[in-house]
């Protein structure tokens, strides 16, 4: 099946998954590859991640901004997962999702908002899904934060492996319960195709009754917090402000 130009069919997979096409309508937003281009170093400038990060800080009362970080991270990766998941699922392809085709919202509500500016088919393969989000949005997102935040690798990488585990689950559910057999069976295959990624690989393991990640994205340091649940931890462990993040 073709892409539709509005990729109309994720609408009903809900709001992780649906994204919106052509020109934001009111204020101009800038696209990922602006946010990705040059790392926010001071935490009250307008640089987008700068604004994300605050945002979300605000939002769940963040102790330390790299917390917030941390979950505004996990957020956006869930978000261009679940797109990409979506169209290759429901299309057989995806669309280009080249970081300067991607307006981004960063003082947004969740989950975040984005706008693809032009619908351009690719491949719906786990190779081209890893070079598009993988290569093309987390490796770079990654390395913006981190050269303002003091988060770990490995955090990262689980964050980014544990949002396409639950963006893989939940496509596959939605499939199953809509009677799209073929649909779950592409999610379910491209998920695990996708976490046996070089860059995923150690991140966690899947197994027949979940994803278990081998690092924490520091939400239960979130007031009334605690831990998630693929997290390594089975309970909140004593919080260090100094401490590593993963």
């Amino acid at each position: 099946m073709d892409l539709a130009p509005d990729l109309a069919a994720l609408r009903s997979l809900g709001g992780f998954f649906a994204l919106r096409t052509g020109t934001p309508p009111h204020t101009p937003l800038p696209t990922l590859a602006q946010a990705y281009a040059e790392p926010a170093t001071d935490p009250h400038d307008t640089h987008p991640l700068a604004i994300r990060v605050r945002r979300v800080a605000d939002g769940i009362r963040a102790p330390e901004p790299r917390v917030a970080a941390s979950i505004a991270h996990q957020a956006l990766a869930a978000r261009l997962w679940s797109a990409a998941l979506g169209c290759a699922a429901l299309y057989g392809h995806v669309p280009d999702l080249h970081p300067r085709l991607l307006h981004w919202d960063p003082a947004a509500g969740a989950p975040d908002d984005l706008w693809l500016a032009e619908v351009r088919a690719r491949p719906g393969d786990a190779d081209t899904v890893a070079d598009l989000v993988l290569h093309g949005h987390l490796v770079p997102l990654a390395a913006a934060l981190r050269a303002r935040h003091r988060l770990a690798p490995g955090l990262l990488r689980g964050n980014a492996a544990s949002a396409l585990a639950g963006a893989g689950r939940l496509l596959e559910r939605w499939a199953r319960d809509n009677g799209r057999t073929e649909a779950a069976g592409r999610a379910r295959e491209l998920t695990a195709r996708l976490l046996a990624h070089p860059l995923l690989d150690r991140a966690g393991t899947l197994a027949a009754t979940g994803f278990r990640r081998r690092s924490c994205c520091l939400y239960y340091r979130v007031p009334g917090g605690g831990v998630c649940g693929d997290c390594c931890f089975p309970r909140p462990p004593r919080s260090s402000p100094r401490a590593a993040s993963g």
